[in-house]
């Protein structure tokens, strides 16, 4: 007679083999690995990021979402499972080849979620978020990002780790039978197996259809909201929202309110519009005194965070020759970047133009022949350049500057000869910087005015350099010894250029793409856009000074061209900063899905499903704090954003001929009962 013990597992056996030893148990099995996974690693970034989580009620609603969130992930990933075990017949899982390979599948199941759960943790080590837009373009661009992953990490050693504990998880599991659940299950007639199958996908279907990251609630530690996420459904959904259109996704005014308001928010600086009714931002910005044709050299340096910068934060002892540098320059304190992505630095530098929800638009089809600073400048003989230290394929750099007017040097240009130590980013600043050198010397030798924006890459990950430069050695001193390193090269660099005859003719910028950070407590941290401005004209023709006024990268262009004195017909979004009142700064800042805008320390947030909030931010801590919008505030963040979408969509934000006319159609404003996609278009006059 069977002792109680043995009957109780006999039945509980028996149970587990009616459940799971059926053609489509082994979906239980791949499902239950697939949460406990999630989970885990949930836990596991919960721990790396006690210091800056709310461990209030908020935490539990965090993970009871991403319960949630993992069972609708974990329905997708088992969608092509469903319609195998539902379509094999029978005697396919009779054969021994069949179930070794059910083993062999097991195994690399394990390896994928185990895989899957140390990407998470790089990725939230760097960024401070689950998977997002950020993860979609490093699919695209393998050859950079595989690189820096051999660079940065010990790969032999991950690999290794993974593939043993795979492999002791795999054995576990198969010792107690449950890999066994689809290779050795019990018959099941056609019909009952359609059946079957058609409730699970049916199933899983209906979960994974059914939920949106925006039902996510609005936590007020973002990041509580992004542990409540799962990894690979934010995946998806970035991929999916790679490009959001405006009028679907946003709170919208009518177009003619919006541009209403607008076109007051542009006049602030004395510039006087030359259509005043039309959907349209041009006007006349004109200047005293004669134009400087100087040359420009833009220095855009890779993750630049103003504190890192002794003229900006007294704690840092980094930048030696940057402060330096400062002394002698005009700096702007108050200075933000308007995204979290080198290509959102170079959108808003090059077209002063708000912050396009989605992707931006260097990445973006229909990007040529814009309204550029370049296109500006060209139409006083200039020659301009994108200089870069990578391949510029990347992020579609070249398709957009080539497309924009500028001549594209990038490290597929150069000689092997020319570079002397490169990573997976590309060569390092020194190379890059002697490069801009001798382009400069050539336009210089044709008699030609130049602009040229350079691009370093070498403060990013994996943070390698030259040996014997500075006092921090590679890669293991991190972000600080690549910051030293930035440091050094730009000292090298204008050391090198005060023998040019062009050096006392040339203005130097030197300006971030974006922050080193930008993960936060709330949805847009506006702390973490926070980079420095400094513009050094050897030559005395622009005197040192600070400016304090809230600004941002879309004010960079025209009040570079206001500080040459130039008289130019404009379409820029920005100002020149130094001509409007202090209370009158603002700055435009978002990433590819959250939309803000802030002035007088009133920050209005937009998202999508028309989504709004506000805050109220404190300079002298760096900290927002809820409160609710103003009428002012939201009516400021829905007019830059909503105009610049409506222009660059309906292909008006085009360029000048280099007689400084516009050559390009432009929308009439609709009437009342007009669709904007119907109207009809007229040219628009040259520009006095």
């Amino acid at each position: 007679m069977a002792s109680p013990d043995t009957t109780l597992t006999t039945t509980q056996g028996s149970r587990r083999a009616r459940l799971l030893f059926r053609r489509h148990g082994g979906l239980i099995l791949l499902g239950g690995l697939f949460v406990t996974f999630a989970t885990i690693t949930r836990v596991a970034l919960l721990i790396k990021s006690a210091a800056v989580i709310s461990w209030d009620l908020s935490l539990l609603a965090a993970f009871g979402w991403g319960l949630l969130f993992d069972t609708g992930a974990a329905a997708l990933v088992m969608l092509p499972v469903i319609v195998l075990l539902t379509v094999l017949p029978a005697k396919f899982f009779e054969r021994r080849g069949i179930r070794w390979l059910s083993q062999a599948i097991g195994f690399v199941i394990m390896i994928v979620l185990l895989f899957g759960g140390v990407a998470e943790w790089t990725f939230w080590d760097e960024f401070g978020v689950r998977f997002n837009f950020i993860a979609v373009d490093y699919l695209v661009y393998t050859t950079e990002v595989v690189g820096n992953i051999r660079e940065s990490y010990n790969l032999p050693l991950i690999v290794g780790g993974l593939v043993v504990a795979a492999g002791v998880g795999h054995w576990m599991l198969w010792r107690a039978g449950w890999f066994s659940t689809w290779s050795n299950a019990a018959p099941e007639t056609a019909t009952r197996r359609w059946l079957t199958g058609a409730g699970w996908l049916a199933a899983a279907l209906l979960i994974g259809a059914g939920l949106s990251e925006a039902q996510l609630p609005s936590f007020r530690n973002n990041y509580n909201r992004e542990l409540a996420k799962n990894g690979l459904w934010s995946l998806f959904a970035a991929f999916r929202n790679n490009e959001l259109d405006y009028y679907q996704f946003y709170r919208t005014i009518p177009d003619q309110q919006a541009f209403a308001h607008l076109r007051t928010k542009l006049t602030e600086d004395g510039s006087r519009l030359l259509h005043p009714t039309d959907f349209d931002t041009l006007r006349q910005v004109a200047n005293p005194g004669p134009e400087m044709h100087l040359n420009v050299i833009q220095l855009t340096i890779e993750s630049l965070s103003a504190d890192f910068l002794g003229s900006l934060n007294p704690a840092s002892t980094l930048t030696p020759n940057l402060d330096e540098i400062a002394e002698h320059s005009l700096i702007f304190e108050n200075f933000y970047a308007t995204g979290t992505r080198t290509d959102r630095g170079m959108e808003a530098l090059t077209l002063s133009l708000p912050p396009t929800p989605g992707r931006s638009i260097v990445k973006r089809p229909r990007n040529q022949d814009l309204f550029t600073l370049g296109s500006v400048l060209r139409t006083r003989g200039y020659d301009t350049a994108f200089i870069y230290g990578g391949y510029g394929y990347f992020d579609n750099m070249n398709t957009f500057f080539g497309g924009n007017g500028y001549r594209v040097v990038d490290r597929n240009s150069v000689t092997k000869e020319d570079i002397t130590f490169a990573n997976a980013w590309g060569a390092c600043d020194e190379d890059l910087y002697r490069w801009t050198l001798r382009e400069a010397d050539q336009a210089h030798s044709s008699g030609k005015p130049f602009h040229f924006f350079a691009m370093t890459t070498s403060n990013h990950r994996p943070f390698t350099y030259p040996e014997g430069r500075i006092d921090l050695p590679p890669k293991v001193s991190g972000r600080a010894g690549a910051v030293r390193y930035t440091d050094h090269a730009i000292g090298e660099f204008l050391r090198a250029a005060t023998d040019k005859p062009w050096f006392k003719h040339t203005v130097f910028v030197i300006v971030a793409d974006h922050c080193a950070e930008s993960a936060g407590r709330t949805e847009l941290p506006v702390q973490n856009y926070h980079i420095p401005l400094i513009i050094y004209a050897p030559g005395g023709q622009i005197a040192p000074g600070r400016i304090k006024t809230l600004t941002s990268q879309i004010d960079y262009a025209p009040t570079l061209l206001g500080l040459l004195n130039w008289s130019y017909p404009s379409r820029f979004f920005g100002y020149d900063v130094r001509r409007i009142s202090s209370k009158d700064g603002h700055a435009l800042v978002g990433t590819y899905q959250k939309l803000g805008h802030m002035e007088n320390r009133e920050f209005a947030v937009l998202s999508p499903q028309q989504g709004l909030a506000g805050y109220r931010f404190n300079p002298a801590t760096s900290t927002l704090s809820r409160m609710p919008t103003s009428d002012h505030a939201e009516q400021e963040v829905i007019s830059y954003y909503q105009t610049a979408s409506y222009l660059f969509s309906n292909g008006l934000y085009r360029s000048f001929a280099s007689d400084g006319s516009p050559q390009h159609s432009r929308l009439a404003p609709p009437s009342a009962a007009a669709s904007p996609n119907l109207i009809a278009t007229q040219l628009i006059p040259s520009a006095p």
